[in-house]
């Protein structure tokens, strides 16, 4: 009886705490500390803040991704965020306290003596703030526009100061007017937040009569980092996602330690260390289903680089390691015999290889034209050897590094050797770029993969963000432009392993209870279904904050539309299906929903579907059956 009282309590724990969430996940606060805005009725009331300490006149150092090594931590209705900038530690605490109504803490305390100050900014854009009126009046701020009203009361008056910043109105409050080491300061902040609220019907149009590039489907990346975690976290997005693409570790440094051994003949006498033989395992495992293989390199062996190890500077686990150019021929034998051996004794024929970001040096580092030199030499290398394998150009850190690519697509001889273009998606994803990536593998007639998707690199140090359903939001938001403008061939999850987990509990970054999915994990299955060998359909949204992407089997008559809700709940439109179609499932996933389904009618091609706020819901012409 004890037990099932105690079983009892929990669940109702935990139930309370799904309902604060489901009531107060309103404010969107990054893991850097920034809050990006109110959610109101599910219409983001945006705005950004951001923690600074400097000087005004000159310049002063923001809160902002990468740039800090912030902890992140959500209690019930508040969201913690504990940072350092210039020798100065914040802790901000954010809480959600009613709809609109947001109470904010920020302690700050110097470990240093300067004359400098820290701040808490309020940055405004001119979308929706262009005729906004900002008074100030002792320990109120008020924000005014036709369709913003924002007010903040401090529990103490504040020094405030506002000016312009790159087109947008930046309200400084200055917390330490200068910085004395050992001092500190605290400031209580209710911030209010209302506005319109867009409930207006989208219509959402496609275009079956001009397909585009065919999407094979959802990948993911598979390089083995934690022994005791990764299986069963394979195990599960094996089994309840269909994964199209894969991508594994070339795990060079382990395979070829010295420059003089043999690394064949010392697997055949000897066996393979452990970490190569999962990873070869792990690339006959993803064949096995079906899927293509990348094969992508971190670490090179001492003997390959060029000087020695301690010649090079080390920054945050990360080395850009040069190659010696002088041992060009046993370079490309070390990486071919992993090729063949691989070939030879599981059966994997490795579809494209990469050195991993070799534009940034993690943790090969490529000039362009080396990037490029290497592409055509080692391509003629594996070509001579009848190795089917293909160079992946590119491969980049981000999206933001496209001249990297440049050198190799001017260069025709380098062109049969290519067999994808690849950029990760972790910044600089604008419209303009992500265009540049697609044109690019046009003009060489070649696909584009997302070699790594996701949003934040550094998420990884404070690992509760994967939980919060506003990263799952940003992450599928990306996921579903880049499908739109950049009509990839697949986006490869970084990872699909226990690494940026779709899962949560069991251990995954010391997470208590069951192995469970997240909104990320529902999310990205929702992706995931669409029908196979599907073509990318244009598609147009009537409504700025409704992301749209769409992909059709034309043959098959099976669709897929995607459309992530960005504001409040609404109705759409969607046009331009076939005649001939009847029905279709809608899919929808949020924070309350898990990829819940319900069946809608479609007649003439149009088809009418509600869609919830904040919410990613797709639309599938053929009802899929799902095994879980």
């Amino acid at each position: 009886m004890k037990k099932t009282k105690r079983a009892l309590l929990v669940i109702g724990l935990l139930l309370t705490n799904f309902h604060l969430q489901a009531i107060f996940a309103q404010t969107e606060v990054m893991a850097w500390s920034n809050i990006t805005g109110v959610r109101v009725d599910g219409e983001l009331i945006d705005f950004e803040s951001s923690l600074r300490v400097g000087d005004f006149n000159t310049y002063a150092e923001p809160s902002k991704k990468e740039w800090q090594r912030p902890l992140y931590h959500r209690e019930g209705n508040t969201q913690e965020v504990r940072t350092s900038i210039r020798k100065v530690r914040f802790t901000q605490k954010v809480t959600d306290i009613a709809k609109s109504h947001t109470h904010i803490t920020i302690e700050a305390q110097s470990d240093t003596t300067m004359n400098q100050a820290a701040y808490f900014c309020i940055s405004l854009t001119p979308e929706n703030y262009s005729d906004a009126k900002i008074r100030v009046r002792n320990k109120k701020i008020t924000i005014t526009s036709a369709n913003r009203q924002i007010k903040l009361d401090s529990d103490k008056p504040l020094k405030t100061i506002v000016k312009e910043e790159e087109g947008n109105r930046v309200i400084y409050m200055v917390l330490m007017p200068t910085l004395q080491k050992g001092t500190s300061k605290k400031v209580e902040i209710d911030l209010y937040a209302t506005g319109t609220i867009d409930h207006s019907d989208a219509n959402i149009a496609l275009n079956i009569k001009e397909p585009g590039n065919l999407f094979v489907g959802f990948g993911g990346n598979f390089r083995l980092q934690n022994p005791k975690n990764d299986p069963k976290v394979i195990d599960y997005c094996l089994k309840n996602l269909r994964v199209a693409y894969g991508r594994v570790e070339f795990p060079w440094r382990t395979w070829h330690p010295e420059e003089n051994m043999d690394p064949v003949e010392h697997a055949q006498q000897n066996g393979l260390p452990v970490h190569v033989e999962k990873s070869m395992l792990m690339a006959k495992r993803l064949k096995e289903i079906g899927m293509p293989v990348i094969l992508s390199g971190w670490f090179p062996p001492f003997w390959a680089i060029d000087g020695k190890p301690e010649d090079y500077k080390q920054g945050s686990g990360v080395v850009a390691y040069r190659l010696n150019p002088q041992k060009k021929e046993k370079i490309y034998k070390s990486i071919a015999d992993y090729l063949v051996y691989l070939k030879k004794n599981y059966g994997v024929e490795i579809a494209m290889f990469s050195f991993n970001e070799s534009d940034l040096g993690i943790d090969v580092l490529h000039t362009p034209q080396q990037h490029a030199e290497f592409i055509k030499e080692f391509g003629e290398y594996l070509a001579k050897l009848n190795l089917p394998t293909k160079m992946l150009l590119g491969d980049n850190s981000d999206a933001t590094t496209f001249d990297f690519i440049l050198p190799a697509m001017k260069d025709s001889s380098t062109h049969k050797y290519i067999g994808a273009i690849s950029f990760h998606s972790w910044r600089g994803c604008d419209d303009a770029t992500l265009a540049k990536w697609r044109e690019a593998a046009k003009q060489l007639n070649v696909p584009l993969i997302i070699g790594e998707g996701s949003t934040d690199a550094a998420a990884h140090r404070y690992a509760e963000i994967f939980n919060e359903s506003t990263f799952a939001l940003y992450e599928i938001n990306l996921y579903t432009r880049i499908c739109a403008i950049c009509q990839p061939l697949s986006i490869l999850q970084w990872q699909l392993t226990s690494d940026y987990s779709l899962l949560w509990g069991d251990g995954i970054y010391r997470s208590q209870g069951p192995l469970r999915p997240t909104q990320r994990f529902w999310n990205m299955k929702q992706l995931a279904s669409t029908p196979e060998e599907a073509l990318s359909i244009p598609v147009t949204s009537s409504k700025k904050n409704i992301n749209a992407a769409a992909f059709g089997n034309i043959a098959r008559g099976e669709y897929a539309i995607h459309l992530v809700n960005n504001g409040a709940d609404c109705n759409a439109t969607i046009t331009g299906l076939p005649k001939d179609i009847q029905t279709a499932t809608v899919f929808i996933t949020n924070t309350k929903d898990s990829m819940t389904p319900s069946t809608v009618t479609v007649k003439d091609g149009k088809v009418q579907v509600h869609l919830p706020a904040i919410s990613f819901i797709t639309i599938i012409t053929e009802k899929p059956i799902y095994n879980y």
